[in-house]
Formats: C-alpha cells, structure tokens, sequence
C-alpha cells in the first residue's frame, strides 16, 4: 500500500515536470525600429556621440563640476528615483519566490464537547493536537508565473532606466540655471557700467548747456536715459535671487547665494557628435524607460493568457495529531499526505477575458508611448542642432554689430563735442549698444544652452 503511494506521488511529480516545460509563452524579442531620417537633415554616418562623454569631461568649470556633484548627492527628485528602484527589486524579488512552494508550519488544540442528544453514546468530550507543515505549489504549467517574473524584471530595469533619466535632467538643469546665473551677472554688469556712462553723459551734457550748445531739453532727456537703464537693475537682481533659488531646490538646499564663474570663463565642447540615431535605443534613458514598458506589458499579456489553462496545485502536509498532548510527538501519531488538483477555469464572470483584453490594450499603449517616446528624442537632437547653429551665426554677426556701435558711441561723443552731433544721436547710439550687449549674451547662453541640450537629447550623463 505504501509503494502504491509513492508511486502515485512520483507520477504525479513527473507529470508536473512533463506539463512545467510545455509553456504556450513566447519570449520577448526587441521591435526593429526604423530609425532613418530621425535627426531630419542632419548628416550622421559617425557612430562617435557626445553622449558618451562622462559629464565632468563636458563640463571642465569647477564651481559647475561642484554643483553637479552636489546635486548627485542631494537632489531630492533623483533620491526618489532610487526608492523607486529599490521597490520595483523588491517585486522582481517576489516574483521569483512566486515560482518556489510555499510552506507555512502550524500548531493546533481543539476541544469539542458533543451535545448528549445527537451523541448519547459518547463522546462527549473530544481534545485534537496536530503538530506539522504544510508545502502548497503552483506548477507554472503554461508560464504564467515566469512571464510575471520577466514583466517584474522589466519594470525592474525601467525603473532604473527612470533613475538614469532623472540624473540626465538633473545635471542638464543643473547647467542650464548656472549659465543662467553667469548671463544674469553679465547683464547686470553692463547694465550698472550702462548707467555710469549715461551719468558721465549728463555731465557733459550740462558743461555743454552752460556753454550754450545744448538746451535744458538735453540734460533731462540725457536723465531719462540714465534712468531708463537704471530701472531695469532691481529686476535683473530679483531674476539672479530666484535663478539662485532655483539651483538650490536642484542640489536639495535652502535658498542662499551661489558660487559661481563669469559667463566668458564657461566654454564647452565645440565638437558636436550626434552619433547615429539606433544609439538613442541603448544611450537615451526615457526611451529605454519606454522600451522596458512595451516589455512588461507584453510579459503581463503572456501571463493574463495563461490563465485560460488548468492550473495544476500540489500540497503536502506532514506532522503529528494525537488527542493526548502527552501523545503528540510518539512516532504513532506520525501522519502525511499529498493532495494533486488540476483546475480549468469554465465560467468566471469574464475575469479572464477581461484581463486578457487590458492587458492587450496596455502592451499597445506602451508600444505606442514608445514611438513617441523615440520621436520626441529625435525632434530635440535636430532642434538642439539647429540652435547650436544659429548660435553660432549670431554670435560671428553680433561681434560686427557690437564693433560698429562702440565707433557709434565714440563718434557722436566726439561730434556732440563739437556740435556736429546732437544729444539724440549720442543717446540713440547708446541704447543700441546697450540692447547689442545683452543680446551678445543672449547669444552666448544660446550657445552654451544648444550644448547641454543635445548633451541630454543624446543620453549623456548617466555613463
């Protein structure tokens, strides 16, 4: 009898085995995705990207390289993208514990006392101990617990990807507020030296009044001037207060003063690589993001599909059971069994079906999102290209204009002088100077910005 009993536990552990490898899941295989004419008109045949240039070598300012660091460190935005990762390797982690049996171990006293009428012969008083474990397991016939491990994997490593994204945008952020922060310095310094010669200006302008070459007209529209330049220090001011603000809240301190370099000592690489656009597949962190999703989603479907199939569940259960406690451990009160149960689904209010459906939907939507995902990346690496460009342009031309003011200014200085200018000359030429010097720098944070721009558009930081 005890053979017979092992026999039928070992058939029903090898058909187990024979059904475990007879999964209907299929394996996730990466989409080809055509990625020609990705950057629009930008040649790339160069496989050599910017983004694989680690950010301290991008970035050589020290004070920048000290906020960067900062920021890695402290940014309130990347250590919740941490925490992120550390739940999604704890799901992973469930998941595979998913495929072992699960075993729980349990001790019980009962006492029942039987009413007299339905037992008059007794029992009356009845006392059951049991001792023992109990071993329950879900045989993955058809996959289904391993395409919830490999969709848990998936977001596992979207998660990470999410992580990577975040320290991308950090550091990007973090550039793009201190250059910020240099271009407002600038334009407030000539913006002050802007008043200081509109001041020297009404000064001449009264020696020359007295010597009656000028009218009274002259000294206050010479006044107005001064004014007008004066009156937009205050706002620059709270501008560089809040672009303080703003680089605090990236590196996770209170708001206070920022260290930091002039605009003229900010130089970056002028050597812009694209690489080719398949690099952003595997460079590109929100588009990896993107890619794992389509992933899990389509190991969630595999898993919902699944449950149309029988599900076969094996439990054991071993111990002692004695109605004398006294009894309970002797060898006598041993006992054992296993319990195989196979169990097709037949009617359960649509649940399956549902299921099935959602999660269809879902790996399309994820599937989608990531299309979308990888265009967006595109239009901002031609978009950081074109504004690199264009920077470069304005900057070759604002140098002429800027050249051809200072002469203005100088000119009609010296005319004013000898009356061959009058004071709405002199002031006029001022003004544009004025407006070309903080376009000058406009055009340098352009520059300097089209740089970090592409330096994420491409992925880099992260590496």
């Amino acid at each position: 009898m005890r053979t017979h009993s092992i026999k039928n536990i070992i058939l029903i552990a090898g058909l187990a085995a024979v059904l475990y490898s007879c999964s209907t899941t299929r394996h996730f295989t990466r989409e080809t995705v055509n990625t020609n004419g990705l950057y629009g008109n930008l040649a790339t045949t160069d496989s050599v990207t910017l983004a694989d240039k680690p950010w301290h070598e991008l970035f050589t300012e020290a004070y920048l390289q000290k906020l960067i660091e900062e920021g890695l460190n402290n940014n309130p935005d990347l250590q919740i993208a941490i925490q992120k990762v550390m739940q999604a390797e704890a799901y992973f982690s469930q998941s595979k514990a998913a495929m072992l049996p699960g075993i729980s171990a349990k001790g019980t006293g009962t006492y029942v006392r039987n009413p007299e009428s339905i037992y008059p012969d007794g029992p009356r008083e009845v006392n059951n101990f049991q001792l023992g474990a109990e071993a329950s397991w879900e045989v993955d016939l058809w996959g289904k617990l391993r395409s919830s491990k490999r969709s848990a994997y998936a977001n596992l490593l979207a998660s990470d990807a999410g992580k990577k994204a975040v320290e991308t945008r950090l550091i990007s952020s973090i550039a793009t507020a201190y250059y910020s922060l240099a271009g407002l310095d600038a334009k407030l310094a000539i913006t002050r030296q802007t008043v200081k010669n509109n001041i020297d200006l009404v000064e001449t302008i009264k020696v020359l009044k007295e010597s009656g070459r000028v009218t009274g007209a002259a000294i206050v529209q010479s006044e107005a001037a001064r004014y007008a330049a004066e009156v937009t220090i205050p706002d620059l001011e709270q501008q560089i207060r809040e672009t303080e603000n703003t680089l605090c809240l990236l590196l996770g301190r209170a708001p206070g003063t920022i260290e930091r370099g002039k605009i003229d000592e900010q130089t970056l690489s002028s050597v812009l690589q694209t690489g080719v656009p398949a690099q952003l597949l595997d460079n590109r962190p929100d588009v990896m993001q993107a890619e794992f999703a389509v992933m899990s989603a389509y190991e969630t479907t595999n898993s919902a599909r699944a449950y149309f199939y029988p599900a076969l569940t094996l439990t054991a259960s071993t111990g002692f059971a004695a109605t004398d406690l006294d009894q309970l451990l002797d060898p006598k009160s041993f006992a054992a069994n296993v319990i195989g149960g196979l169990t097709q689904p037949v009617f359960n209010k649509k649940v399956n079906t549902t299921r099935l459906k959602v999660a269809q939907a879902q790996q399309e939507e994820a599937l989608i999102n990531f299309r979308n995902t990888l265009l967006k990346a595109g239009q901002e690496v031609h978009n950081a290209m074109g504004s690199y460009e264009s920077s470069v342009q304005k900057i070759a031309l604002r140098q002429l204009q800027l050249e051809a003011l200072n002469k203005s200014v100088d000119y009609t200085k010296e005319l004013l002088t000898y009356g061959s200018a009058t004071y709405t000359e002199v002031l006029n030429a001022q003004t544009s100077l004025l407006s070309a010097q903080l376009n000058s720098v406009n055009d340098q944070l352009q520059q300097l910005n089209a740089v970090v721009t592409l330096y994420r558009a491409l992925g880099g930081g992260w590496k």
